[in-house]
């Protein structure tokens, strides 16, 4: 992961995970479940800004290298993986 990208990824767990300490507390103190449920959709939009940006990264560096260092097929296989995870089959 290149140096720029991996302070962006930290900073945003950061951020992530004082969000859900954030939503642990509004739980113990029996907040309004609308309320919390809001900081959870906040916390699924963080993740998925997350993940767009570690994507980007290895779509533009891994990837590439591995089709160059003869790995075509790992690196297709684990893009199919990734696409399966995310439930878009």
């Amino acid at each position: 992961m290149q140096e720029e990208r991996r302070k962006e990824v930290l900073k945003r767990l950061s951020y992530i995970e004082g969000h859900v300490a954030g939503i642990r507390k509004m739980v113990e103190e029996d907040k309004y479940c609308v309320d919390i449920l809001r900081q959870t959709y906040a916390v699924r939009k963080s993740l998925e800004k997350l993940e767009k940006i570690v994507l980007e990264g290895h779509l533009q560096t891994c990837v590439p290298e591995g089709i160059r260092g003869n790995r075509e097929e790992a690196v297709i296989q684990e893009l199919v993986q990734l696409y399966d995870i995310a439930g878009n089959r």
